[in-house]
């Protein structure tokens, strides 16, 4: 038995149920943390508090000149709404009870909250050029809340977090590169204040950050309990280790030696179905957010979990707009970036899986297969991946008439012995980087691939192979690092697809 991590996650959900403990149980007004000063209030919606008092206490609140009251149900719950209102402030917010709680400095304008693994978590600090883009970083009106790691068994009432704070080089610099990166864009676009709320864990799978209602809405989706349960077995056996390995680091340790490297050991706690979305993303549905921003799916590309990740990303993000209750929100993702030797099978599965996402409205997906890093998994360049996602928001969220996407498999027909394939977003024409065309490989009925001879006629491009007569089907970016040259006239790159 491993006490350790057990002591871990109990230590873990003490957090957790303490802070909802006090959220609940105490009788005057109390608001939950992302219900603070320096806050930013998502604009043309509806106000939405909600708080605990004492059992029937009367409760109003006061912004903007509008003026709200409710009264306390039998447990001590509350909510109000009040009226939507225009980018703008600071505001007074007001909030009365048995005590009273004063608000100075509340903001209104976007709320994006962004979620993912490492590579989302990956702070602004280690980030290329890190030092001068925190020098040049002050911005009073964009505000930062930064969710606390936690891990549960039922969806919690509050979570552990810090407080909202102002965009300084201090609050960047361990803050989310991307989430930040992506503000800057969108504060620079809009010119409103911008609420970033961070929830993330690296290493953790998708399905930790899916309700269990919404995982077992779909028996399809069985094998993510499969997993998980092949992966605590394996785990138990690993970790019978754990003294052994304590000791022999304290041997090299002594010996002056360099510490042995010994087998990865995921934090179990992260890896629980529903788990981080009980803890770190329940306790925010009810403040309203403009969209969400998405960075995940290293920890999905084992053979056990790729299969399925097409169904899982679709029930997270229908998971998550129905726990909203905002129609549906604005859901903005990056597709894996390149890295690793070899074909690394996961990889592109995964990658091709988040393409074919974007069948749901109001997604966009921002392609980083050109800004990786071939052997680190957690590429510096995260100012590119925030213009990307920064891109699909202006057009998915915001409306405008831009190009926001590269390149997107449509279509594939076979002409005789080639293969034409069409693609969305090369209205205005495709264009190779590099040394020519490069990617491409077509299969014909025995779906063996080959590398394919490409060039580009217009939107489409045009694939042979001498050792396929009769192409049937084609992928490209199929690896874990290609090489991939296919960009549209907006230099922006295409994604890895596949027609099997």
């Amino acid at each position: 038995m491993n006490y350790p991590t057990i002591l871990t996650r109990i230590l873990g959900l003490t957090a957790v149920v303490a802070a909802a403990g006090a959220f609940s149980l105490r009788a005057e007004v109390r608001l939950p943390s992302v219900l603070a000063e320096h806050m930013v209030l998502q604009r043309d919606v509806p106000v939405h508090l909600w708080g605990v008092a004492g059992a029937g206490e009367l409760v109003s609140a006061t912004f903007r000149g509008a003026l709200g009251k409710t009264q306390a149900d039998k447990l001590g719950r509350w909510e109000l709404s009040l009226p939507a209102g225009a980018a703008g402030g600071p505001f007074v917010l007001e909030i009365q009870g048995s005590n009273l709680i004063h608000f100075s400095d509340v903001l209104v304008g976007d709320v994006w909250l962004a979620s993912g693994q490492s590579n989302m978590e990956f702070e602004t600090r280690k980030a290329a050029n890190a030092q001068a883009e925190l020098k040049s970083t002050d911005r009073p009106r964009m505000r930062l809340f930064h969710v606390a790691k936690a891990s549960a068994d039922y969806p919690m009432e509050d979570l552990v977090a810090e407080t909202w704070a102002a965009a300084t080089a201090e609050s960047v610099a361990n803050f989310s590169a991307v989430e930040y990166f992506f503000g800057r864009e969108i504060q620079d676009d809009q010119k409103v204040p911008i609420g970033l709320i961070e929830a993330d864990w690296g290493g953790s799978p998708a399905e930790a950050w899916t309700s269990l209602r919404g995982l077992s809405s779909d028996a399809e989706l069985m094998p993510a309990f499969a997993a998980h349960a092949e992966m605590i077995e394996r785990e138990a056996a690993k970790r019978s280790s754990d003294i052994w390995e304590r000791q022999e680091r304290a041997t090299a340790k002594a010996a002056g030696k360099p510490e042995p490297d010994f087998p990865w050991h995921p934090e179990l706690r992260s890896w629980e179905p529903g788990g981080l979305f009980n803890a770190m993303i329940a306790p925010l549905t009810g403040f309203p957010v403009r969209g969400f921003l998405w960075y995940q799916g290293e920890s999905n590309t084992g053979k056990e979990r790729a299969f399925y990740y097409q169904q899982l990303m679709e029930t997270l993000i229908r998971d998550w707009r129905s726990r909203w209750a905002e129609g549906e929100l604005p859901f903005l993702f990056v597709q894996l970036a390149n890295w690793g030797p070899g074909e690394a099978p996961g990889w592109p599965l995964v990658r091709d899986a988040q393409r074919r996402t974007l069948e749901l409205r109001n997604t966009g997906m921002a392609v980083a297969i050109d800004i990786g890093d071939a052997t680190d998994i957690h590429p510096t360049n995260k100012q590119d991946v925030g213009k990307r996602l920064a891109l699909a928001a202006r057009a998915i969220a915001y409306g405008e008439e831009i190009e926001f996407s590269g390149p997107l498999f449509r279509s594939a027909v076979r002409q005789g012995d080639t293969l034409r394939v069409m693609f969305d977003h090369a209205e205005s024409g495709l264009v190779a980087k590099g040394d020519g065309l490069k990617g491409f490989e077509v299969a014909g009925e025995d779906g063996k691939f080959e590398v394919a001879e490409a060039r580009i006629e217009g939107s489409a491009v045009i694939l042979t192979s001498a050792k396929v007569a009769a192409p049937r089907s084609v992928r490209y970016g199929w690896a874990g690092n290609p090489e991939c040259t296919l960009y549209n006239k907006a230099g922006l790159p295409a994604a890895t697809f596949t027609t099997n």
